[in-house]
């Protein structure tokens, strides 16, 4: 375990004062339901959401709360925590129980709450300047991409149908095909004065935004 301690402060950037802390970090339930890293975990995403909070408001003083909440919402959530983890290779380290050593499925949830678990243990071996030096280098390329305020186009094309005619676009699903587990959605939405555009996706939700995207570019907005 020392071995697999020491290569992964080595890819970190961290070295711990306490290595039983690291350790704890990467202990899974299904191994230790006493001593694990599931508080850890509480902590580490309350500091990740801090750090990020904390450089958004920095990043962007005179954007809408609205739009910061957004980029929060992308740079804290699973999703990337997951990319993050992949990066350095986290499930290599990660000590589970034999109940979970071939569950795939929740491979990328394991890795993406042990790097929150991750985040949490440095901060209390090194304080918070330790837990923010690692945070901005593993999440600077999407720190970078946050740089772009992007709003989606179903919300794109509900503020244009609203200041232009006072209504909402109207989205009306009527299809869904494909087999059980890869399900595809059309959706039309129309607003006024224009024709009905139908749009596709692997989800209602999609589907919209497929729509409103296609009827934003025969718009040309």
């Amino acid at each position: 375990m020392e071995k697999k301690i020491k290569e992964l402060e080595k890819i970190i950037k961290y070295g711990f004062k306490k290595s039983s802390l690291l350790e704890k970090a990467l202990t899974h339930k299904s191994l230790n339901s006493d001593i694990n890293n599931e508080k850890l975990e509480f902590l580490g995403d309350r500091v990740l959401g801090l750090v990020i909070s904390e450089t958004l408001l920095e990043k962007y003083p005179n954007e809408k709360e609205g739009i910061i909440d957004k980029k929060f919402a992308n740079l804290v959530n699973k999703k990337t925590c997951s990319l993050i983890a992949k990066k350095i290779n986290l499930k290599k380290f990660i000590l589970l129980g034999s109940s979970h050593k071939k569950l795939e499925r929740s491979a990328d949830k394991i890795s993406s709450d042990c790097l929150e678990a991750l985040v949490g243990a440095i901060y209390l071996d090194g304080g918070f300047k330790s837990v923010e030096k690692f945070i901005f280098t593993f999440w600077e390329e999407y720190l970078l991409k946050s740089t772009v305020t992007l709003i989606d186009a179903k919300t794109k094309l509900q503020e244009f149908s609203l200041k232009k005619f006072k209504e909402l676009p109207k989205y009306t699903f009527f299809k869904k095909t494909g087999p059980q587990h890869r399900p595809l959605f059309k959706t039309e939405v129309q607003i006024p004065n224009s024709k009905k555009i139908v749009g596709i996706g692997s989800s209602k939700k999609n589907a919209q935004q497929n729509a409103a995207a296609k009827l934003l570019k025969v718009l040309n907005i």
